[in-house]
């Protein structure tokens, strides 16, 4: 089952519910009592694929929260978000995909447990028991009201444990000096563990503004179409820097 399943607690022990022709009286009733929830309450079930299912759980809670006037505009609560898994397993291509980017350390503790497993997945139904599946990035997001401000991580400094990414997202020893043959070779000469961290200075002003659309905030925005209406971009290209370019149109 995919989607939204919504149960609605009655008086005097009834429901009523999205999925009447799955549940009967008992099972409905077996759900309200996991909820806790009395007549009058309404109880809300996501169910999916586990990103997608993640993102609507995340919508709906500030959806129902801005209807029931739980969201106070004038409050600013941060906090910040530490444990982001490292990788994230495609099930299409049967591989793991970075969940931030390639280049994304590890937590310390974490790193042994990088380099010593296969990250070879033998049986494609229990990638969770796979021990790349609880390994957490050295990432943070800062998180104002509900809504990401800004984002980073600590970087992969070691030529090891970068060959082990590598390796670990599917690419060849020969295709990953191919493409990234140059930050490789300078690990070679120490480079130092650094990181960092970006702002959304549009999304901060929205919400300091009491805004939940940053359109009114960008410098530059763009309409429905990708069009920038007060820079006339994109606009049409003479030849001379066609030219220039190497490029033909057809």
């Amino acid at each position: 089952m995919n989607g939204l399943v919504f149960t609605r607690c009655n008086p005097h022990a009834s429901f009523k519910s999205s999925a009447d022709k799955f549940f009967n009286e008992e099972q409905l009733k077996t759900l309200a009592d996991l909820s806790n929830a009395k007549p009058g309450d309404l109880v809300l079930i996501l169910a999916g694929r586990e990103e997608r299912t993640r993102k609507a759980i995340s919508e709906l809670r500030l959806e129902m929260g801005e209807r029931l006037g739980l969201r106070k505009k004038d409050e600013f609560k941060l906090l910040w978000v530490l444990d982001f898994p490292l990788f994230e397993y495609a099930e299409e291509e049967n591989r793991w995909v970075a969940r931030h980017h390639p280049f994304t350390s590890p937590k310390p503790d974490h790193i042994q447990v990088m380099i010593e497993n296969d990250p070879a997945i033998k049986d494609a139904a229990n990638y969770l028991q796979h021990p790349y599946s609880n390994i957490k990035a050295n990432a943070y997001d800062m998180v104002l009201n509900g809504n990401e401000i800004g984002g980073g991580s600590i970087r992969i400094f070691q030529r090891e444990l970068q060959e082990k990414m590598f390796d670990a997202l599917g690419m060849t020893k020969e295709e990953a000096l191919h493409k990234f043959g140059f930050l490789l070779g300078a690990f070679e000469y120490g480079a130092p563990p650094h990181g960092g961290i970006a702002f959304g200075f549009d999304r901060l002003c929205a919400i300091l503004g009491g805004s939940e659309s940053i359109r009114d905030f960008i410098a530059f925005p763009k309409n429905n179409s990708g069009r920038d209406v007060m820079l006339d971009a994109p606009s049409s290209i003479d030849d001379k820097q066609l030219t220039e370019l190497s490029i033909k149109l057809n």
